[in-house]
């Protein structure tokens, strides 16, 4: 791999990716749906933020079930979103800025309107291509086509049974989302050499690598046994029979292998994976093993889920802190983490975690921002979040347009559940709350489209918008610019060692990177974070008293001082001092 200059590690590791949503990035012919163009006209933003990777959300042909996210043809792109050719225009660009661009991989399930799937289907229980697939009979005694008579009892993840019945052959097929997005049999090694050409078709077009869609789940134990179920639950747990299957690492290396051992020194490659152990994680990103470079995992954003993620609980700081801490230490010595508060299945991350109201919601974006672009990894920044975007204002269900929330209202209102207790909880925790458009100026529409969006601008882009907040040296756009240069020029950000301080304290995010190069000298980073609405005080070493001040969000910040340093609501600050020692 292609190492950052000055060391022997990857250029990855002191790199910022930039999540584009392009349904909701930026529209150039008016249609109200962003494109690929559009993206085009825009990339300037992104290379004057200082993002070194854009992470493209599917933009291939598809019919638009889950966004994008059920892929009909993986060699094309969506007439919605322009052309091969529009495409080639956008990668070029985006090289000439000197960034990179991965593409997302959706390769655990395709549209059911696939050509693979239509000719599994219909085909019929002999047909060359039914193993492309998991089909299954009825349950044995029981009516096909009928409630119960599921192959297994798994749920899928957007509410409702994980089967879906074909009438013509009198099967089911598996799907663990969408009843249109079935699920591949990797099992099948056909299936699999499919899909490693089809990905060498797009690094020949010239794509730096891939995030790969909940790839963790495409083993699956054939046997598909019943899972438990949960008390008051009506579908069984199927995930310890997929989440991490028997056959997961084996397939990652034989990608690998097939894929991209011919020019790793450019690629970047994560997985996500939804419900990976730190031990898990440990496997999948060591060097040695030569299967991902990072993985995304999913505790720190589900600290805050009851029973599932719409039954929001008030998060409580020292969970979080150490659920982060604990992947810090974990991949510390073999493997790397992804950094992430927000993507496109996330809600807003000032509204979620920080304080998204007029007289916080800036510094309380920065705070955010600043605590975790210093932990060790590679942070991932997604569209709007460099300008302390918020959720939006969802007045009833009918402006939703995300099929797990719409699924999970309708199972969950006909179950008996209080209607605006459902939509309390769709406000909260929904992915629409990601997906509303981009804001770039306080015009109408937020300058995203000169139609009708897809999905209406939030009303506060008339104050949040990138063109004010471009304008504006306090802005959360800049102190973004701030945090991503730092972690290009300063080591210790990517490469320190991390030691969480306070663990305990209800108010203070607070711990230390230490970094010794390669003459011997040792740098440390001091981050204190006031994560609340009310002033606390931050204990301060003797020792780090009057240490040199990298980085604040507040312009007024008091002195380093021991024993103590008060802190604003919602302040960060970065401090760096040369250490003794080895």
């Amino acid at each position: 791999m292609t190492a950052t200059a000055g060391t022997d590690e990857p250029w990855w590791k002191t790199a910022v990716v930039y999540q584009i949503y392009p349904r909701s990035f930026a529209d150039s012919d008016g249609d109200g749906i962003g494109d690929l163009r559009g993206i085009l006209g825009r990339l300037d933003h992104l290379a004057e933020l200082g993002v070194d990777v854009l992470w493209l959300s599917p933009v291939h042909p598809s019919p638009h079930d889950d966004n994008g996210y059920d892929i009909s043809d993986y060699y094309g792109i969506d007439p919605m979103y322009g052309t091969l050719a529009d495409f080639d225009e956008l990668l070029a660009a985006v090289h000439d800025r000197g960034m990179r661009l991965v593409m997302d991989l959706v390769v655990n399930h395709t549209s059911d309107e696939h050509p693979w799937f239509v000719a599994s289907r219909d085909g019929g229980p002999d047909g060359p291509l039914r193993d492309w697939y998991w089909w299954r009979p009825a349950r044995p005694g029981t009516v096909p086509g009928t409630p119960g008579a599921e192959p297994n009892n798994w749920g899928s993840f957007f509410s409702g049974p994980a089967w879906e019945y074909d009438e013509t052959s009198g099967e089911y097929h598996l799907h663990l989302f969408s009843r249109k997005q079935p699920d591949l049999n990797w099992e099948n090694p056909r299936v699999r050499q499919a899909v490693y050409a089809m990905m060498r078709w797009w690094l020949e077009r010239g794509v730096d690598g891939f995030r790969m869609d909940v790839i963790n789940l495409v083993s699956k134990d054939p046997s598909l046994p019943d899972g438990a179920v949960p008390e008051d639950g009506r579908y069984g747990d199927g995930s310890p029979y997929y989440v991490c299957g028997p056959r997961i690492h084996e397939y990652l290396a034989e990608m690998h292998r097939e894929v991209f051992a011919g020019h790793p020194e450019r690629l970047l490659t994560v997985g996500e994976m939804p419900g990976v152990t730190i031990e898990q994680a440990r496997l999948f990103t060591d060097p040695a093993r030569a299967e991902v470079d990072m993985v995304f995992q999913f505790e720190h954003v589900q600290l805050d889920h009851g029973v599932g993620k719409f039954d929001p609980r008030p998060l409580r700081l020292p969970e979080l802190k150490a659920s982060l801490a604990r992947w810090q230490t974990g991949l510390g010595e073999v493997g790397w983490n992804s950094l992430y508060w927000n993507n496109h299945d996330q809600p807003r991350a000032v509204s979620r975690f920080g304080d998204d109201g007029p007289v916080h919601r800036v510094r309380s974006a920065t705070a955010l921002a600043t605590v975790l672009h210093l932990h060790r990894g590679t942070p991932y920044v997604y569209q709007g979040e460099e300008l302390g975007m918020t959720n939006a204002p969802f007045a009833s269900v009918e402006d939703f347009r995300d099929i797990e929330s719409l699924n999970h209202h309708a199972h969950a209102v006909a179950d008996g559940a209080d209607p605006e207790k459902v939509l309390d909880a769709l406000r909260a925790m929904g992915r629409d709350n990601a997906r509303t458009p981009v804001q770039w100026d306080d015009s109408p529409h937020a300058g995203f489209t000169q139609g009708t969006p897809w999905l209406p601008v939030n009303p506060n882009h008339t104050e949040i918008n990138a063109a004010a907040a471009v304008a504006d040296p306090g802005s959360v756009y800049h102190h973004y610019r701030r945090l991503i240069a730092l972690r290009h020029t300063e080591p210790a950000v990517a490469f320190g060692d991390f030691t969480l301080l306070l663990p305990d304290d209800e108010r203070i995010w607070a711990f230390t990177r230490r970094h010794e190069d390669a003459s011997g000298g040792v740098i440390e980073l001091l981050v204190l974070a006031n994560l609340g609405s009310e002033p606390a005080s931050a204990p301060v070493p003797a020792d780090w008293a009057g240490a040199e001040a990298l980085i604040t969000n507040h312009s007024g910040a008091a002195p380093l001082t021991s024993p103590a340093t008060p802190l604003a609501p919602w302040e960060a600050r970065v401090h760096r001092r040369r250490a003794t020692g080895g």
